[in-house]
């Protein structure tokens, strides 16, 4: 997958997405963005969501059962020193609708052991490369 992102003055960023989408990025005012779109890391936690939630309606339409409402409250608990990476992740889904609690909880376990590419990204050890005005480099993610 290929993406471009581009810096837009101060601290915003505006990402372009293979799929014809663009999604705004900017830090808080405290450090010097003007809040002009979500923080990374609150993109990082509904690209979880999103993937889960895609996911477990998949199988539960698969099971030929269909919700009448989904919502996930999401949390993230985030180390106090940098990086500041995630620690824990919580999601509280809510599912209403003839839907049998075995079908949603092998649903959410599905998801969460085998499908869900952006949570397993999180727990991988992954090789990112990177390149300045055309000179390589390597780093251990």
């Amino acid at each position: 997958m290929d993406l471009k992102v581009k810096w837009n003055g101060k601290m915003a960023f505006s990402g372009a997405s293979p799929s014809g989408h663009e999604m705004k990025m900017d830090a808080a005012a405290e450090i010097g963005g003007e809040n002009s779109g979500p923080r990374p890391t609150e993109l990082l936690l509904n690209a979880v969501a999103g993937c889960t939630g895609i996911d477990i309606i998949s199988i539960l339409q698969k099971m030929r059962l269909e919700p009448t409402s989904f919502q996930m409250d999401v949390s993230g608990s985030r180390a106090d020193d940098h990086p500041k990476r995630f620690t824990e992740i919580h999601i509280h889904y809510s599912l209403e609708g003839e839907l049998p609690d075995d079908k949603v909880v092998r649903a959410i376990q599905l998801s969460k052991d085998k499908y869900c590419s952006v949570s397993h990204s999180l727990n991988a050890n992954i090789t990112a490369s990177y390149s300045i005005n055309g000179v390589k480099g390597e780093a251990q993610l």
